[in-house]
């Protein structure tokens, strides 16, 4: 089915609609409202397999991520696992649990969480080069 709007169909303004869009790199909040943010991540040099070393655990809340294109995988846990990512599909990393994510340079992600994660409630750790052992 195509959908079609007519030429002189109604347009959204910006008090019905917010419509954001990002083309800079690395990882951009874009909407804010009753407590939450929605951000995109695109590829910045900190997301590379090669170059990614450290995690972070948001202590108050869970954070989404859903890849939209490109690859992209999550590194989970104590343990390091990786957690190859699909597109179009939801990842709840759930509070308290250390994570990182690593993608390619055509990648873009939607990001989910509460308004308030940032340096005051997060904690950051070293990541082992251990982990890459886990890649092709």
């Amino acid at each position: 089915m195509e959908m079609q709007v007519k030429e002189n169909g109604a347009v959204c303004t910006e008090n019905e609609v917010e419509i954001r869009f990002y083309e800079g790199k690395g990882y951009k909040p874009m909407i804010f409202y009753e407590g939450w943010k929605v951000a995109y991540l695109k590829y910045e040099d900190r997301f590379d397999p090669d170059k990614v070393d450290k995690m972070e655990r948001h202590l108050l809340t869970d954070e989404v991520f859903v890849l939209l294109e490109g690859e992209g995988f999550l590194i989970i846990g104590e343990d390091d696992k990786v957690c190859p990512m699909e597109k179009n599909k939801l990842y709840n990393v759930k509070k308290d649990v250390w994570h990182a994510i690593c993608v390619t340079k055509d990648a873009l992600v939607l990001i989910v969480e509460n308004a308030e994660t940032g340096l005051p409630n997060t904690e950051y750790r070293e990541l082992s080069p251990e982990w890459k052992k886990q890649l092709r």
